[in-house]
């Protein structure tokens, strides 16, 4: 099954072009820890001829240093970078491998398998067409399997291969693939339906990777590569709903305004009457140019620039459609949601949402229910922790153009950013548009989640207090905080009344009076420092 080209020697040229109109497959590995996602993938490099004679040799000595497989040369090593994944025989970080074969080229992403890096696993999954979930012949279907199988199901991938490894440990027992197969299908019968194929493979041995095995006589389907090879990925695409997020206006001279930017789904013409949002302002494709030179047409994932007839007010953030389409406009949102950091996600709380390439402000609203991994049944809950699953609504500040994501994935899927340490927090797929629920009060949990903290009154004193007062605001100001500071030689009205409204709407209300109110923490100014303030509140 591995490609050898002659034109490689002959015709770079010819051989560069052929290589180009290949179709690109995207897969990724996945599947509970140690269960040989990364022995897998340097089986398919290795027998497909795409290791180069000193990688050979540099993993056959790393190999007798881990003794991990005995006599074998660990194939894992050629993926499994990193001097902690070679310690400790694991994946940690999302590895990218490449290879072809006669029919297509590949790109492999070789995810974790331990529930620390899921979030890694979501990543690499995201961009895939299909998802390879190994499970260990020896301990069968695991709590990562399932997980791994509800984001693939989640992220929209369609063909799923369940390889049922280390067959050879288990005397390639066909009554242990049956039971391995008949659990995996009782688990998914409540998921999306999926393309599935099963095989039981020995990744370590070569078995039904490459070529079929004899020691797997039962076994009547196509072995892994030929799989690869032939699994039909072309239909897969939205070429109906044709959507073009602007990245960038590129305005090189005055004769000249493009928009750039990838179609995420559709079949743009040129000639054809399109229509920008939000702003609803129509005009017509006046050419699709590219680097090689302008097209007729475009379709996903090309990158190209459109020029329009007319002068039209586009930025960078809003979607280009065809004129008779209407995607979803909205600032409430159903999803659901891939929560991926250690701290937990609370509604209420302000994030930043990332849309392709528009960001805007938001919370989660409202969290319907967590998913459970194993049984896919559903609890309530106030949180999400790292890990989990949630249905859940999202509100923006501003409104926004989306599709479902099972309709399109370039505009139906988001990412949740931490307003502070900026770190990606979660992942969100689209449903549609959330129902507008009836008029409910701000509670006070709410705006505690809102503001990040519980409000208080603080009361300064002494000589230096409005000094103290503004040093103390801006520390929690920089924190996140809301605050406001009120001077009572400044106030015509009662500084008593006016901090109880303001701790009311969540807030932190710093007091510069001698008076004395109530609940209020107080504080000499000439006597003590906003650090062992800011540690008293706290």
């Amino acid at each position: 099954m591995s490609h050898q080209s002659d034109l490689i020697s002959t015709d770079i040229d010819a051989y560069l072009e052929q290589h180009e109109k290949k179709e690109l497959l995207r897969f990724l590995t996945c599947g509970s820890v140690d269960d040989g996602k990364s022995t897998l993938i340097g089986r398919l490099l290795h027998d497909s001829k795409m290791i180069y004679e000193d990688q050979l040799a540099a993993i056959t000595s790393e190999s007798l240093k881990s003794g991990t497989t005995g006599d074998e040369v660990d194939l894992a090593l050629l993926v499994d970078g990193l001097q902690a994944e070679r310690e400790q025989g694991i994946t940690i970080d999302v590895a990218y491998r490449y290879f072809s074969t006669s029919n297509r080229k590949f790109i492999i992403a070789d995810t974790p398998g331990h529930e620390q890096y899921t979030r890694n696993m979501a990543t690499g999954a995201s961009t895939c067409d299909l998802a390879i979930i190994l499970i260990d012949a020896r301990n069968g279907v695991q709590t990562q399997t399932r997980r791994h199988t509800i984001i693939s199901s989640l992220l929209g991938i369609k063909h799923i291969i369940v390889a049922i490894n280390k067959m050879d440990l288990m005397d390639y027992d066909e009554a242990v693939f049956e039971k391995i197969k008949h659990d995996y299908l009782d688990f998914v019968a409540k998921l999306d339906h999926a393309d599935l194929h099963f095989i039981p493979i020995s990744a370590l041995k070569g078995d039904n990777v490459v070529n079929s095995s004899e020691h797997t006589p039962w076994y009547n389907g196509k072995p892994l590569m030929e799989i690869l090879n032939k699994v039909e990925i072309s239909k897969d695409r939205n070429l109906s709903n044709f959507r073009f997020p602007v990245q960038y206006v590129n305005r090189p001279d005055l004769n000249f305004r493009g928009y750039c930017g990838t179609v995420a789904g559709g079949v743009i013409h040129k000639g054809d009457e399109v229509k920008v949002l939000p702003s609803g302002k129509t005009s017509k494709v006046k050419s699709i140019v590219t680097f090689d030179g302008e097209l007729e047409q475009a379709y996903p994932p090309l990158s190209v620039t459109l020029t329009l007839e007319d002068e039209l007010d586009i930025s960078r953030g809003d979607m280009i459609t065809l004129a008779s389409e209407n995607p979803l406009i909205g600032y409430k949102l159903d999803t659901r949601i891939v929560w991926m950091t250690e701290d937990a996600m609370k509604p209420g709380k302000q994030y930043y949402f990332k849309f392709g390439c528009k960001m805007d402000t938001g919370s989660v609203s409202t969290i319907h229910h967590r998913i459970d991994v194993n049984s896919l049944e559903q609890f309530d809950t106030d949180e999400l922790h790292l890990n989990e699953i949630g249905h859940c609504e999202v509100t923006l500040s501003t409104p926004t153009v989306f599709d479902p994501y099972k309709l399109c994935k370039g505009t139906g899927a988001f990412i949740i950013i931490d307003r502070l340490t900026n770190v990606t927090v979660g992942a969100g797929m689209i449903i549609g548009l959330s129902e507008q629920d009836e008029f409910k009060p701000v509670t006070e949990e709410e705006r505690i989640a809102r503001y990040g903290k519980h409000p208080a009154i603080i009361c300064l004193t002494g000589d230096n207090r409005l000094d103290m007062a503004l040093e103390l605001e801006r520390q929690l100001f920089d924190m996140g905080h809301v605050c406001a500071v009120l001077n009572d030689d400044k106030l015509p009205v009662d500084i008593a009344l006016l901090s109880k409204q303001f701790i009311q709407a969540g807030l932190i209300c710093i007091c510069c009076t001698d008076k004395s109110i109530s609940d209020a923490k107080v504080f000499d100014s000439d006597k003590t420092n906003v650090r062992d303030i800011l540690a008293a509140i706290n």
